[in-house]
């Protein structure tokens, strides 16, 4: 219900959140900016050290397939153990409600004050929140380990998303050495739709972000483009160095 002090501003709409996606925006960002940068990035050293066409699709064929069940395993694993981690931390602060109340309900009016409650509001919502032993709970969980049952991330859900994006990202630099003989030509087609890509991400971020979308569609390119040069004047230098 809004303030008496402060009605409603009827004239502006209500936007509403990103919903229950907003948990798996990391992984989605992070998949497909993972697969753009790096498969294109090793395209480049193979390319500027001289394989053949066929020899690069192979490894950017392989660079897909090991990174994105790399990528899937490891959001899998961290997302698994972070929430392990969580429910442990759940169960100990259990038990120090039960044996330490006191010092529970003390950390709590700490936490509330840091909220700036003071005065009355903070002894009547200390009163409110350490009522019974479940919402002093659910007080600690939010406000001790900012744990939201909305924001829980589900291990597969982070597993598929990561592996799937970072697939999909690795795509503008696979597919174009299955269409052209010549390897300058394939890494430059892949330079594009991967630029093309990585302006997209960052352009797509900028939706949810509320940012500049040219800004950061820039951003995210200039960051790959660098790598990209680097990548390939290694590969370069390799060759020369040890061919």
């Amino acid at each position: 219900m809004p303030h008496p002090e402060q009605p409603t501003n009827t004239d502006i709409p209500y936007e509403p959140h990103v919903g229950t996606s907003r948990q798996y925006w990391r992984d989605i960002i992070l998949g497909v900016n993972d697969g753009l940068v790096s498969i294109v990035l090793l395209v480049a050293v193979v390319v500027g050290g001289g394989l053949t066409t066929t020899q690069v699709l192979l490894t950017a064929v392989g660079g897909a397939i090991a990174g994105a069940i790399s990528m899937a395993a490891g959001e899998y694993l961290a997302t698994k153990s972070q929430t392990e981690v969580l429910a442990r931390e759940l169960k100990l602060e259990r038990d120090h409600i039960r044996d330490h109340r006191e010092m529970e309900v003390n950390q709590l009016k700490d936490m509330l004050s840091d909220l700036a409650i003071d005065g009355h509001d903070l002894d009547k919502a200390v009163e409110i929140f350490s009522s019974n032993d479940e919402r002093l709970l659910n007080s600690m969980k939010v406000l001790e380990f900012g744990m939201v049952d909305s924001e829980e991330r589900s291990p597969y859900a982070a597993m598929v998303v990561s592996g799937l994006t970072f697939l999909a990202g690795a795509l503008p630099s696979v597919i174009p050495f299955a269409m052209v003989d010549s390897t300058g030509t394939g890494l430059a087609i892949a330079g594009v739709l991967t630029a093309i890509g990585l302006f997209a991400v960052g352009a797509t971020k900028s939706v949810v972000t509320k940012t500049n979308p040219i800004t950061a569609g820039l951003e995210n390119l200039t960051i790959a483009g660098v790598g990209g040069v680097l990548a390939y004047w290694v590969g370069w230098i390799f060759e020369r160095a040890v061919g």
